[in-house]
């Protein structure tokens, strides 16, 4: 105590100057943000479909990171949060300071997707009737968070987007659409006989991985690690434990728990979208998507 008293008693200290002030707080700021960085609390923007329409482009979210980093490990049907998996686009670095920089402060992309397998499981993926369907430990497994939108190509992005058939292109509930560009783009696709779109619960076939997979997930109490098995909600348009395996449980960092704020935009800082778009932003808002509880 008599210690802390000393502290309070420099901290507070008459007369400091100007320079003194302000390399206190960042004695205290700097350490401070680490920690709760670290093992409080984060914040995460959307960059990609992989979890429509649960989360959609534009959005930003708050996790939690204590949960995991002192209670408990994370639990089926939790959205979590995760470096990017140690694929052949980034390796991290064996030295060991060179490793908590990439993982903490600049390194590989934060991914989200949903939890389906817990180490120690059997995770199968099989077709049933042309649907495809997960299995954990041989009983079917149910999902009712799955995309159900079909996805159609905009032109204003690289991938499909989600499409809702009861609304016209232009009052999309989820992004906003140029009719005029998809309707030249689906016939584009279909001249050369290519899907002009993509309907939910059809296999996924291409680059993205396969819905037929037999994985067994490794625990840490009998192998050492803890593995889980991961998929966006949107399987049509997402990159996942399909295609880049059983994901290792010290790459998670964080549950999704609260989505802050939801605006159609590509940008990586929504200021600079206000910016350059000071009328056009606004109307890109999506509010009824406004400080939300995730699920």
């Amino acid at each position: 105590m008599k210690k802390i008293r000393a502290f309070i008693t420099w901290w507070n200290r008459p007369g400091k100057s100007l320079i003194a002030e302000y390399v206190q707080a960042f004695i205290v700021i700097v350490p401070l943000a680490f920690i709760i960085r670290t093992w409080g609390y984060g914040l995460y923007k959307v960059p990609t479909g992989s979890m429509e329409t649960t989360l959609l482009i534009g959005e930003s979210f708050v996790s939690d990171k204590f949960t995991y980093s002192f209670l408990r490990k994370p639990q089926r049907g939790e959205i979590i949060a995760f470096n990017e998996p140690e694929t052949e686009k980034f390796k991290y670095s064996e030295n060991y300071f060179k490793n908590l920089w990439q993982r903490y402060v600049w390194g590989p992309e934060n991914w989200t997707k949903r939890v389906i397998g817990l180490p120690g499981e059997h995770i199968q993926g099989k077709i049933e009737d042309g649907r495809p369907v997960v299995y954990i430990n041989g009983v079917k497994f149910e999902e009712p968070y799955v995309n159900q939108y079909p996805l159609i190509y905009t032109g204003d992005y690289d991938h499909p987007r989600s499409y809702h058939p009861d609304y016209s292109y232009e009052k999309q509930p989820f992004y906003r659409m140029d009719g005029f560009k998809v309707r030249q783009i689906k016939r584009i696709l279909e001249e050369h006989s290519m899907p002009a779109e993509r309907i939910s619960g059809t296999p996924l076939v291409g680059a993205g991985g396969s819905d037929i997979y037999d994985v067994y997930l490794k625990s840490k109490d009998k192998d050492g690690i803890d593995e889980y098995w991961v998929m966006g909600d949107n399987r049509l348009g997402s990159s996942d434990s399909r295609s880049f395996g059983k994901l290792n449980g010290d790459l998670i960092h964080g549950r999704i728990l609260v989505r802050l704020f939801s605006v159609d935009s590509n940008y990586s800082w929504l200021i600079f979208d206000l910016l350059a778009n000071p009328l056009d932003f606004w109307t890109r808002v999506r509010w009824s998507r406004w400080f939300q509880w995730v699920y």
